[in-house]
């Protein structure tokens, strides 16, 4: 009797699961993601499944309460997820509406009567490199705003950059000592700036290796019309790969890590009234920063806390999800670990400041609710990660059971929650939710950011601003042996803790029933994990490349005249090119669109093409960096091309060092 019981079950749970799939299959001919009524539908069922399987977990599958290991593992896997979840339910509440403001900014382009209002444009640097800064100089100088001035704020105090800026006619600001790392280099451009009584209406800020286009100013000050409007941001977007992109071979097949909340988060954060400041590519009321006592220190996530402080002095913050500048993401693991553990210290700074969630100040319970709701992302999400790859050792290992459930309870609660939430992801995102590789991204920086987090929220003592490398050599394989150590001790400890279990009758549990099948299933998905998780960690090789580039048709002058050819890529420095033989080392011009007939020498030819080193003038070579940076829309990929995504998948696991 009891296995027809079994099998009824079963069919029951995949029953579910395929109605959940064929709703899904439904959901993108009858909806929008951009209607807030449908998104609301949606994820209000997203919260009402959560709510299902938290009750299901907590009711039928923790071991009994007592004083026992069993005990013990069980609640507290339980108390992670849960907090976890809660993370989950906020995110689908903020997610349940949308706006966007391209229409508005639209409406009230040139708002200003006569003079346009004043910008000043701050490019704060502290290591980067010449080639880093120079695109973004020259990017800015490109702006096609009328009234504004370039201010370059060095905190290395190199003479190289004075002499750069006073033949680019930029004005050149710098220091005695470092106090208050970003926001204290800009504090201090501000002091200056007003000691020469030339004060602007607003202030931009650009990282030095965040390039605008030539519309950045002109979009982002028609929604700067309300007096109330403190501050303008608009998203990030990256001409360069990030590392697990490139380490994967996806850069042309998954979106950067950050798309989703620059795409999706964000427009549904300003819906509530929360969007929030993040560093570059923002525009700043003057005014509002002389009411809040210039940009803030308290925290080395000073973009956040300037938010939250403009809304306490009365003024909001707004969004406009428009791709205006482009930038450089963090190439290496290291570097994008660092970044993300520093955004983390800096939440957990904010949360126990005179601005937190619980202190007295003018913030509204919707901004309060904003902190709560990053406090518990980086809380709660990252130990999670941890706690699904060590919890099932402890079965494996020493008969301890965190989970008690049978496989079709599990299709049926689990199954059902967790592959509705992929649909309303990925349908509000064009497919940027893809199990795996999602995980990977949280589980590359899970220890540091988890220790970010907890001794940000509980130990108030200072810790030193790390400031992320950009630029730099990447030609060559770079190995992150203490990553691959960590990942790989996991990865064999828990494949010899399963394949022990199973080969040998002493550790084989038959009294844990179906619940071994469940464990089981969970260990075969963390070794898939970890084992990707290992190949990111080994950094492949970079070569400048520009993920907009399309082919081109051109003319090549050479000794025996003019050719048409195609430029097949183009860099700053160099251009490839098909449709013609040329001889090695032989000089030759290539007209370049926008640039116009630029010098070249040919290099590495082949039977139909050739790479050609570039030799321009000094105003060409500026030519091309607007070129590059400062036209056009999103340089890079926002949705996910899942057939392509296999694809790459699958060649970079077949050649894993190549």
């Amino acid at each position: 009797m009891f296995p027809l019981l079994y099998l009824s079950d079963t069919a029951s749970s995949i029953m579910q699961i395929n109605l959940v799939l064929a709703i899904g299959m439904v959901v993108p001919l009858l909806l929008s993601p951009r209607n807030n009524l449908h998104r609301a539908l949606l994820f209000g069922a997203c919260g009402v499944l959560t709510i299902r399987y938290l009750h299901w977990r907590a009711s039928e599958t923790l071991a009994p309460f007592g004083l026992t290991l069993d005990c013990l593992a069980s609640w507290s896997f339980f108390a992670i997820e849960l907090g976890a979840a809660l993370s989950s339910l906020s995110a689908f509440v903020i997610l349940s509406r949308v706006r966007e403001r391209k229409q508005e900014a639209d409406r009230q382009a040139n708002w200003w009567q006569g003079e346009a209002p004043r910008v000043a444009v701050l490019i704060p640097t502290y290591n980067e490199d010449r080639e880093v800064l120079e695109r973004t100089i020259v990017g800015a100088l490109a702006l096609d705003y009328p009234n504004f001035v370039i201010y370059v704020l060095d905190d290395s105090r190199r003479d190289w950059l004075e002499d750069y800026c006073a033949s680019q006619a930029v004005r050149y600001f710098r220091r005695s000592d470092n106090a208050g790392a970003k926001a204290g280099n800009m504090n201090h451009a501000l002091g200056r700036i007003t000691e020469t009584g030339e004060v602007p209406d607003f202030v931009a800020v650009l990282d030095a290796d965040f390039v605008p286009h030539s519309n950045f100013l002109t979009r982002t000050v028609a929604l700067l019309q309300e007096e109330a409007v403190g501050l303008v941001q608009t998203p990030q977007h990256f001409f360069n790969a990030d590392p697990i992109q490139h380490n994967l071979g996806l850069s042309r097949s998954y979106p950067d890590e950050q798309r989703f909340f620059f795409d999706h988060i964000q427009p549904s954060r300003d819906a509530w009234d929360i969007a929030f400041c993040c560093g570059t590519s923002s525009v700043i009321r003057w005014s509002a920063l002389e009411a809040i006592g210039g940009f803030p220190t308290e925290s080395v996530t000073e973009d956040f806390l300037l938010s939250l402080c403009l809304k306490n002095a009365g003024y909001r913050s707004v969004y406009l999800n428009e791709a205006l500048t482009e930038g450089l993401a963090p190439e290496g693991l290291r570097e994008y670990i660092t970044q993300r553990a520093r955004w983390c210290l800096g939440q957990m700074q904010i949360a126990r400041s005179k601005l937190g969630p619980f202190s007295r100040n003018n913030l509204g319970l919707a901004d309060r609710w904003s902190v709560v709701d990053s406090v518990l992302f980086w809380s709660t999400t990252f130990p999670f990660r941890i706690a699904v790859l060590f919890f099932p050792l402890l079965y494996w290992y020493f008969n301890i059971l965190v989970v008690e459930a049978t496989l079709p309870e599990v299709l049926r609660y689990f199954g059902v929650y967790y592959l509705w939430i992929l649909i309303t992801l990925n349908f509000i995102s064009g497919g940027l939710v893809v199990p795996v590789v999602n995980d990977i991204s949280q589980l590359l920086g899970a220890v540091p950011i988890t220790r970010a987090a907890y001794s940000g929220l509980f130990f108030a003592r200072d810790r030193p601003f790390s400031v992320t490398a950009k630029g730099g050599n990447r030609s060559r394989v770079i190995v992150q042996w203490q990553l691959i150590v960590f990942f790989g001790a996991l990865f064999l400890v828990t494949l010899t803790g399963m394949v022990l279990a199973i080969a040998s009758d002493l550790f084989v549990f038959d009294d844990s029933g179906q619940s071994k099948v469940v464990i089981m299933f969970w260990t075969f998905y963390n070794l898939l994990v970890l084992g990707v998780t290992i190949l990111v960690c080994i950094e492949l090789p970079r070569r400048e490349l520009h993920l907009g580039d399309r082919p081109e048709r051109t003319y090549l002058r050479t000794a025996e005249g003019r050719v048409r050819v195609w430029i097949v890529g183009l860099t700053q420095n160099s251009v490839r090119i098909r449709g013609a033989s040329v001889a090695d080392d032989v000089p030759v011009e290539i007209e370049i669109e926008g640039v116009g007939p630029v010098r070249a020498v040919v290099t590495t030819p082949n039977v139909d093409g050739a790479r050609l080193l570039l030799e321009p003038t000094p105003e060409q070579y500026q030519d091309l960096l607007k070129r590059f940076y400062t036209t056009g829309d999103v340089p890079s990929v926002t949705s996910t091309r899942y057939s392509a995504l296999i694809a790459d998948l699958a060649r970079r696991l077949s050649r894993p060092q190549s």
